[in-house]
């Protein structure tokens, strides 16, 4: 289990800013919000003259500087360890897990306004962090939030798009199909039609960003609804906060599912760039393609089986373990069970990441929710049970780098728990989520003015020959 120290915030932030001294200028995080500024666009236009001007000295004085080494291994391996993305909003490191612009998910959680004393971050909060590298008040939060609201309107043929498909369509594919269908009303579209200075391109795509992020919670709900409650739709509450009004449109009015769903989107809002939505969305966007586009495609990457789609996987794999050999299933028993899996070739879900080497502090953040509101849930408790038994079995594999869980092995029990039973929805929680991480970013991306991805690409016969050269 990860254990945090218990530092003061405040020591620890103190500490950081000094063994990284080489990197103050990037540490904004550390400066509490203090400004009277609400407006989120206005901070933006003040902070990114400085960080143009520090990319600038960083290509002018550093361009030509090695970054590592690149093997074979690393491009017959899906580019994996290879260090080739600049992501602005967050960093993933292998032991500590995400950082949101230098803070934890145990950090954010302290100094990012909550719904209510100790409760969880509003995601607003997050979106405001990843944006500025700056803590926003609760009054910042508040204006953000109820920009948000005024943007939250979704046209009528959005709808009928949805309604076009096959009420048993995948529901990633409904998803997808309405954020394409907004994407006829984009500004970063209309204003490069028009001839716009590739200085003020993030102005459009910051319009873009915005309103998506607004719109996605109602195609979200949308498509819920749809397949699920007879098409019965819920109007959205003006009265509530990012997250709980998303639970509300989905048809959920219990306080903790609203404190649930703050916290999921928050924790999967970002993930560094490397993994294969936020790749995506930031690939297709360096075409200038305009956000609706970008996340589109970001989307029908997240509805892979190795990225998004796990974490149905994962609540459909515990409850198979549950129809066959019960609730109160025995450590013994489970251990078979799991061997029983790999040995018939399958992957236990929810297991191992690309990236982390020890447990994923989103896997941490959700068992403290767990623990604290629904410790007796049966479901919980063989989660438990998995955290004990898994790791021993994956690492007596042999196979695997990381044998810890990671995010996706938990918030299916939570979002079980309070009634969202429909597993084959859960990547479209992770999809809302994502919005916040990829949109922020692709602000930046335009603000910066980041070139056209074109990576080198080879062939086998070309590597056999450089290799016998080598």
């Amino acid at each position: 289990m990860v254990f945090y120290r218990s530092v003061s915030l405040l020591s620890k932030l103190r500490s950081r800013a000094v063994q990284q001294s080489s990197i103050s200028n990037s540490v904004r995080w550390l400066q509490v919000q203090t400004s009277s500024g609400l407006d989120l666009r206005s901070e933006l236009q003040e902070l990114i003259p400085e960080q143009q001007d520090r990319l600038k000295k960083l290509k002018s004085e550093h361009g030509k500087v090695q970054l590592g080494n690149i093997t074979v291994d690393m491009v017959l391996g899906g580019m994996r360890g290879m260090t080739g993305l600049l992501w602005e909003t967050s960093l993933l490191d292998p032991d500590e897990g995400i950082r949101f612009r230098g803070l934890s998910i145990p950090e954010c959680q302290k100094v990012l306004p909550a719904a209510k004393p100790g409760g969880e971050p509003l995601p607003e909060g997050l979106l405001w962090l990843l944006l500025t590298g700056k803590v926003p008040s609760k009054e910042q939060v508040n204006s953000l939030s109820q920009e948000l609201q005024s943007r939250a309107t979704v046209p009528d043929h959005v709808y009928k798009t949805i309604d076009a498909l096959p009420v048993t369509a995948h529901p990633m594919t409904q998803f997808t199909t309405g954020v394409m269908a907004l994407q006829v009303q984009s500004e970063f579209q209309k204003a490069y039609e028009k001839g716009i200075h590739k200085s003020k391109l993030w102005e459009p795509t910051y319009e873009d960003s915005m309103s998506l992020i607004a719109q996605v919670p109602l195609v979200a709900a949308y498509v819920y609804r749809r397949m699920y409650k007879n098409g019965h739709t819920i109007s959205k509450d003006e009265s509530l906060d990012y997250g709980a009004n998303f639970a509300h449109m989905l048809g959920f009015s219990s306080p903790d599912m609203h404190e649930l769903m703050r916290l999921y989107v928050t924790i999967h809002s970002d993930h560094e760039g490397g993994n294969v939505s936020a790749h995506t969305g930031h690939l297709v966007a360096s075409a200038l393609s305009d956000p609706y586009l970008s996340f589109a495609a970001a989307l029908n990457g997240l509805a892979g089986p190795l990225h998004g789609l796990a974490n149905q996987e994962v609540l459909l794999w515990i409850k198979s373990v549950v129809e066959e050999c019960g609730e109160n299933i025995s450590k013994e028993q489970l251990k078979d069970y799991v061997w029983k899996t790999l040995n018939s070739g399958k992957v236990v879900p929810g297991f191992g990441h690309g990236v982390l080497r020890k447990t994923d502090p989103r896997y941490t953040c959700q068992r403290e929710f767990a623990m604290k509101h629904l410790p007796e849930d049966p479901l919980f408790q063989l989660v438990s049970k998995l955290y004990e038994v898994v790791p021993p079995v994956l690492t007596e594999l042999g196979k695997v780098k990381n044998p810890w869980p990671n995010v996706d092995a938990h918030s299916g029990v939570l979002l079980n728990y309070y009634g969202l039973t429909e597993a084959r929805y859960y990547t479209v929680l992770f999809g809302v989520s994502r919005a916040l991480g990829i949109c922020s970013q692709l602000i930046w991306d335009r603000a910066l003015g980041l070139p056209l991805e074109r990576p080198k690409s080879v062939t086998m016969e070309w590597l056999e020959n450089y290799c016998k050269k080598a």
